[in-house]
């Protein structure tokens, strides 16, 4: 049995302090945060309600997907698992066991399947699990040696699965697991990223850490002679790219180096390129030393991206990103403070991947990492009886793990 479920039916409250948060991400307030008399910005600290034990052990939280049409919360730890988990409560319904090396990435995203998750890992596999009984229904293996960081669903007719791998894009017809495509000439390192692109489904984005941004058109017979339409050169290994933008025309690129740029995409012009993000951000807050970025996330609705930095005490800071080298990067407007004891490595927005932040029932969002803790922060006019938790590892904190987190596996 696992460790979570009899400490789930049991769960101790745990008070913890509920700042106040009102109006964060509304409409009315989400261009600006508040100031203070003397001009200065004050950042809106989040909270957490109760706090839920778990056993996790010595796992790390590598990664938190959700699905909300079966409200479910799925998490892939260092033990090479996937576990899931109530978004509302934090109660453990079950497992995903069979890959055989890190759990790279994990997505709720097989077209017209909701009940389906993929996973992708360094054993060279990208498997598919359905999560009514935890059953693993599907596998694409890559070629010999090979391991798999990141795939993600897409294509002109929606067929297409790419993934990335060790210097190669490799694409298949997802319906029929046939492979129809390997790209090797493009990239001379791992692959750490694929998306399709939102709007323009038969365009395909790939990042490496051999610091090049490649866009692939994916209609018809796939060959890099005829299909790679571009190519952009952050300088240094990519970490993480995600799109924004009113017709998501931008991509925003993280490096392993926490370097911030933005791109469009469309005619590979770089628009913005921080170097110094990390002392620019730390210098927009009054607490510790920004250490490392987890990610971005852009609203739709507000047209504003946000950049998601933490401390190596498990501090999160939003930090608004603008258009403008003198001001790149302005004030935390949102502070995940209490929750993690360690680095945060996943960051999920409650309202989905593009939504407005802090607008879905009460909850902002939730957050995992090496501390081994799943926490859902409160958002702001939350009814008191809609509690957010936080699950906790029944162990002390993690010896050392020789694993640097700026590498790809």
């Amino acid at each position: 049995m696992d460790g979570y479920g009899e400490a789930a039916t049991a769960a101790m409250e745990v008070e913890a302090e509920a700042s106040p948060c009102a109006g964060l991400f509304s409409p009315e307030t989400s261009d600006s945060p508040s100031r203070n008399p003397d001009g200065s910005v004050t950042s809106r600290r989040l909270a957490l309600k109760n706090r839920i034990q778990t056993n996790f052990g010595d796992d790390y939280v590598f990664q938190i997907a959700s699905c909300q049409e079966i409200s479910t919360l799925a998490v892939s730890l260092s033990s090479n698992a996937l576990k899931f988990y109530s978004p509302a409560t934090g109660q453990y319904l079950g497992k995903c066991k069979g890959h055989e090396g890190t759990i790279h990435e994990i997505s709720f995203s097989v077209p017209s399947s909701p009940q389906v998750i993929c996973s992708c890992s360094s054993d060279g596999t990208v498997r598919a699990w359905d999560t009514r009984n935890f059953k693993q229904i599907s596998l694409l293996r890559g070629g010999a040696s090979q391991e798999m960081f990141t795939f993600s669903f897409g294509g002109s007719s929606g067929n297409l699965l790419a993934a990335g791998s060790n210097a190669q894009v490799l694409l298949w017809d997802w319906r029929n697991s046939k492979q129809v495509a390997c790209l090797e000439e493009s990239h001379m390192d791992d692959v750490t990223q694929v998306k399709f692109a939102p709007n323009q489904q038969s365009k395909l984005i790939s990042a490496a850490v051999d610091g090049l941004v490649c866009v692939f058109d994916t209609d018809g017979d796939i060959d890099e002679d005829n299909h790679l339409l571009s190519v952009m050169n952050a300088e240094t290994s990519v970490a993480k790219v995600g799109f924004f933008g009113n017709m998501y025309q931008k991509l925003w690129c993280l490096t392993h180096i926490e370097t911030l740029s933005v791109w469009d995409w469309n005619d590979g012009s770089r628009e913005l390129n921080i170097e110094d993000a990390r002392s620019l951000a730390t210098d927009k807050w009054n607490l510790d030393h920004v250490d490392y970025f987890v990610d971005c996330h852009y609203s739709l609705p507000d047209e504003r991206l946000w950049l998601i930095a933490g401390t190596s005490a498990g501090t999160l800071g939003y930090f608004p990103v603008r258009n403008d080298p003198a001001g790149a990067i302005g004030p935390a407007e949102a502070i995940l403070e209490g929750g993690h004891t360690g680095v945060v490595r996943t960051v999920y927005p409650a309202a989905g991947t593009h939504g407005s932040l802090g607008q879905n029932r009460g909850i902002f969002g939730w957050t995992g990492g090496e501390d081994g803790r799943l926490c859902c922060w409160r958002s702001d006019e939350i009814a008191e009886t809609n509690k957010s938790w936080i699950s906790s590892s029944l162990v002390s904190k993690l010896q050392k793990k020789t694993k640097s987190r700026h590498q790809p596996y």
